[in-house]
């Protein structure tokens, strides 16, 4: 059975702290590894989470402070080390960044001096929209978030299928071989008619994946997150810092779950809090009092994604 769920691999903000790692994550969707924001201390926080950076088909930074960046070298230099280990090559790896940070990338890129065999395939984002292919079941796309400096946020979509009716299947006669042969063409000639294929199925939504971070409230944060199944979002600040989450240009707890609520978001996982909070139930508290599905991600946490509508 295949797996789709985040690995929250840290969960702190500007700086570590003694309990928590700078944020990072990591999300399996089928036969897909994204690996989001790889901030400080990812490499390590992959090795104790199971999680193989060799296996990763994409990255995903969504800007260039260095909570959110400055794991990027021991990723890339770590995938240099495993193509080098093995005689088949682990084939490019696609790195999404905004365009505007461009000599960033290129620092964290060649950081330091190491044998580069990463295959590391650049893909700077200048505009909102459609992002990268990641196979017939993982869509990824960007929205630009208004934080302080050039930002962009990610979606993870599944494109909408078709869910056979068994019973109509049944009551057709249809069966066996002949199922395949109706998905294919659509139409299937059978001992008692044509059948069409909208008369034995239908509507199977896609599931979504979306990921928020540093960003006050703005249009595409509202677009990433419109009917996800899990919503991945910073939640710096509690209420009363609202002020402070407006100046810096984050959200608190509240305005996250507000988020998630009013685009029909199903799971809200809360991240990226405060060094001024040492205990993260208190975001969860403040959130559950607008959503009915919040998670407070702690380190190693794995999270999955709800089950299909």
């Amino acid at each position: 059975m295949t797996a789709r769920e985040l690995i929250v691999l840290g969960t702190a903000s500007q700086a570590p702290t003694r309990h928590r790692h700078h944020n990072s994550y990591a999300l399996r969707w089928d036969d897909q590894l994204l690996l989001f924001d790889p901030g400080e201390g990812t490499q390590r926080q992959c090795i104790l989470a199971g999680v193989v950076i060799a296996r990763a088909t994409a990255v995903c930074v969504t800007h260039f402070h260095g909570d959110h960046c400055l794991g990027l070298p021991g990723v890339i230099q770590r995938r240099a080390l495993d193509n080098r280990a093995t005689s088949v090559s682990l084939g490019p790896l696609p790195i999404l960044y905004p365009g505007e940070g461009e000599a960033y990338f290129d620092r964290l890129r060649t950081a330091s001096v190491f044998h580069d065999t990463s295959d590391v395939l650049p893909h700077p984002l200048d505009e909102d929209g459609p992002a990268l292919e990641l196979g017939p079941t993982a869509r990824l796309s960007a929205r630009r978030l208004d934080h302080r400096i050039p930002t962009f946020g990610y979606r993870v979509d599944e494109p909408d299928g078709i869910q056979l009716d068994r019973a109509a299947l049944e009551e057709r006669g249809i069966t066996g071989p002949d199922v395949g042969r109706l998905i294919a063409d659509g139409r299937l000639l059978t001992e008692r008619g044509m059948v069409e294929l909208e008369e034995v199925s239908g509507p199977r939504p896609g599931q979504s994946m979306a990921f928020v971070m540093d960003t006050g409230p703005c249009r595409g944060a509202e677009e990433l997150a419109d009917g996800v199944d899990l919503l991945v979002c910073e939640s710096t600040f509690l209420d009363h810092e609202a002020e402070l989450a407006a100046r810096y240009r984050h959200l608190t707890a509240r305005q996250a779950a507000t988020l998630a609520r009013d685009a029909g978001a199903r799971r809200l996982v809360l991240t990226h809090f405060s060094a001024r909070h040492r205990d993260a139930s208190v975001f969860g508290e403040e959130a559950r009092a607008i959503h009915d599905d919040v998670v407070v991600a702690d380190d190693l946490l794995t999270v999955p994604v709800p089950t299909r509508r």
